[in-house]
């Protein structure tokens, strides 16, 4: 049952990004990531991952979400028009062979490795998903936590110069 459901919940990720990135209005290529963004989360709660799975929800299906419909609704796509790229265009080819690649290299390698050597979920368990997540985050991973949060500093900023009026 639980690979059924991991299925389906793959299957909707997969079907829903396409239709986020096939629509030609963006406020519905945005309602298609949101469903994107909850199978995402359907599948962290199937890995016992809570954490992230609210993690998931609250940011990134409410934070970002609510930020990319202020931006969609600044930019008012009916007078200025979004550029149509062809769904034919070689480099999306090429990325998206070497995401697949990548992917596919991963699994292929999947362990955890960290300060804490190879978690197993016995060791998960003892020590608990949410203290591991942090003490991760913030001893070995503190200086791309900072990076990411200057780049969404620096994406808000762009979207209020691109909304100025001049």
């Amino acid at each position: 049952m639980e690979q059924v459901a991991f299925y389906i919940l793959s299957s909707i990720i997969i079907i829903s990004s396409l239709f986020m990135i096939t629509r030609k209005n963006p406020v519905h290529s945005i309602l298609w990531m949101l469903l994107t963004f909850f199978s995402a989360a359907g599948i962290f709660i199937q890995l016992n991952a809570d954490f992230i799975a609210a993690i998931q929800v609250i940011v990134y299906a409410g934070a970002i979400l609510v930020l990319f419909l202020f931006v969609v609704m600044l930019l008012n796509p009916k007078t200025h028009g979004f550029v149509a790229v062809p769904f034919r265009n070689i480099i999306g080819v090429v990325v998206v062979f070497v995401v697949v690649l990548e992917i596919l290299m991963a699994l292929g390698s999947m362990s955890i490795h960290g300060k804490y050597g190879n978690i197993t979920p016995e060791k998960l368990e003892a020590l608990g998903s949410v203290k591991l997540f942090g003490t991760e985050l913030f001893t070995n991973y503190l200086v791309p936590f900072e990076i990411a949060s200057i780049l969404l500093l620096i994406a808000m900023i762009g979207a209020i110069v691109l909304a100025m009026k001049k």
